[in-house]
Parts: structure tokens; C-alpha cells; sequence
């Protein structure tokens, strides 16, 4: 009976006025990277909803939203009558993709990786499903010639040893290794992560490896920072206090959104990262 009833929602909810040939698709951005570049194509107009972590520019947080990108419910996706939805490979869960899928929806899924190339497939993805893809080629072209610049602008610089910290919680906080985006974004900026060689992704550092890594920086999200309530008590986890970092109190904060996002302001975040590794 519920499943009956489910279904009989999903029909209702798909059923929608037919779209005129002149009329833009309505459109749901599910990540916060694909959100910031329909607005930098001028295409923010066709926006009709946007998740969660979609949070710049500031007009994106008044769109209706559909949840975290990772958790959607059909009901709510449909009920805001999409054309198109913008997607990454992050977005689920599958099953209600599928049923969005099934009401005729169409679901373009974009490469979720933190790189400088997924960044310039995402650009590319969004501008060819929206009918810009001139502007999604010079948008590209743009980034990839920024960011040359930002890193050229390192030569000669000391590269700085760097801890990237997340999960502020119960525990030994985490630290990011090998493939992650703070990795990436560390490298980008001429720095050195302090645990690149010794994990993948987040785990958790005891007192004695934050130690014997001796980082030059400690590097958070905003959100984490105060979350935990300020740089003193950061500088007070686990083994900080006995690294360089936590001798002169080298706690540097971004906005989660420019560190780990890798959209269209990806130059921009890698120049403000660059920047604090060589503020002493």
C-alpha cells in the first residue's frame, strides 16, 4: 500500500506544463561547485533549486533547496518541477536518482573530482547541458590560464609543511592524506602535506604523528575553527602545541566552500591559500 501510494506521488509530482521551445529548462544544481557556475554563466535565472552545500554566491542560499546532495528524496526534487538536474558523482542515494530518472528528468552527472581538470569538465558539463558551451570553453580556458599564473607567481618561494585538519569531534582529529581535496589544494599552492606519504584520505593522527610531522601550519575550515572555538584551542589538540605550528600559533582558516569546492574560483582560493602559507 505505501509503496502504491509512493509511486502514485511521483506521478503526480511529474506531471508537469509542457515546456515551450523558447522557454529555459528549469533547473536543480546538486553541489555548491555546479551552483557557483551556472551563475558565472549567467544562467542563474533557470535556477528553480539548489542543495545544501550550494552557498555561494549569496542569492543561491534563497533558492529553495532539496537537502544534502548525498541524502535527496524524490518527492522533494519533483516537487519543484525540474527540467534538467546538475549533478556529481556524489549525489544519491542511487535509488531515488532512479526514480527521478524514471519521470523523465533529465540527469546530468558531472565528474565530482578535486582536481584542476574536473574543475574545467565541470565548467565544460554545466555550459553544454544549459546550451552555453562557447561561453563554458573561454569560462574553461580562463581558469586553467588564472591558475598558471597564480602558481608562477610560487617560484622561489620556501614551501610551507602542512597539516589539513577536519572532524573536530570525540577523538583524535583527523587529518587529510593522499587523495583528498585539501591534499590537492595544498600542492596547488606550493605547500607540502605533512601526511601526503603516509595515508589516504581522512584518518585519524595521534599525538605522536602530529608530532614527529612537525608541521610549519596547521590549516582548518572556518566552520572548524570556530566550531572548536578558536585558534587557542586548536593549538591545545593532541601534539600541536609541540610543532612549529603550534609554537607560533600558525593556524590558518578558509572558508570550507573556496578550500574544498574546486569550482570556478579555483584560481582565486589557490592564490588566499598561497597567500597565508607565506604570511609568518
Amino acid at each position: 500500500m505505501k509503496h502504491g501510494l509512493t509511486a502514485a506521488l511521483l506521478c503526480l509530482l511529474c506531471i508537469r506544463p509542457a515546456v515551450a521551445v523558447d522557454t529555459p529548462p528549469r533547473i536543480i544544481s546538486v553541489g555548491g561547485a555546479l551552483t557557483e557556475i551556472v551563475y558565472a554563466l549567467d544562467s542563474a535565472d533557470s535556477l528553480v533549486g539548489v542543495d545544501t552545500t550550494s552557498l555561494f554566491p549569496e542569492a543561491a542560499t534563497q533558492l529553495p533547496q532539496v537537502g544534502y546532495q548525498r541524502r535527496l528524496s524524490a518527492e522533494g526534487v519533483l516537487s519543484l518541477r525540474p527540467d534538467v538536474i546538475l549533478m556529481t558523482s556524489e549525489a544519491g542515494p542511487k535509488t531515488v536518482l532512479e526514480q527521478i530518472k524514471a519521470t523523465g528528468v533529465k540527469l546530468v552527472e558531472l565528474p565530482a573530482g578535486h582536481s584542476v581538470d574536473g574543475v574545467a569538465q565541470k565548467i565544460r558539463g554545466v555550459a553544454n547541458a544549459i546550451g552555453k558551451t562557447a561561453q563554458g570553453e573561454a569560462m574553461a580556458d580562463k581558469l586553467l590560464a588564472d591558475l598558471e599564473a597564480v602558481q608562477q607567481s610560487q617560484a622561489g618561494m620556501k614551501p610551507s609543511k602542512v597539516v589539513f585538519l577536519m572532524s573536530m569531534g570525540q577523538g583524535s582529529p583527523k587529518a587529510a592524506g593522499q587523495q583528498t581535496a585539501a591534499d590537492e589544494m595544498i600542492r596547488l599552492a606550493g605547500g607540502i602535506n605533512a601526511f601526503a606519504e603516509t595515508h589516504q584520505g581522512y584518518k585519524a593522527i595521534s599525538t605522536e604523528a602530529m608530532v614527529a610531522a612537525q608541521p610549519d601550519a596547521i590549516l582548518l575550515t572556518q566552520d572548524a575553527i570556530d566550531t572548536i572555538g578558536g585558534i587557542d584551542q586548536v593549538v591545545e589538540l593532541p601534539g600541536i602545541a609541540l610543532t612549529p605550528a603550534g609554537k607560533h600559533k600558525r593556524i590558518l582558516a578558509m572558508s570550507g566552500l573556496d578550500l574544498l569546492g574546486f569550482g570556478p574560483r579555483l584560481p582565486q582560493a589557490v592564490a588566499e591559500l598561497q597567500r597565508l602559507l607565506q604570511t609568518e
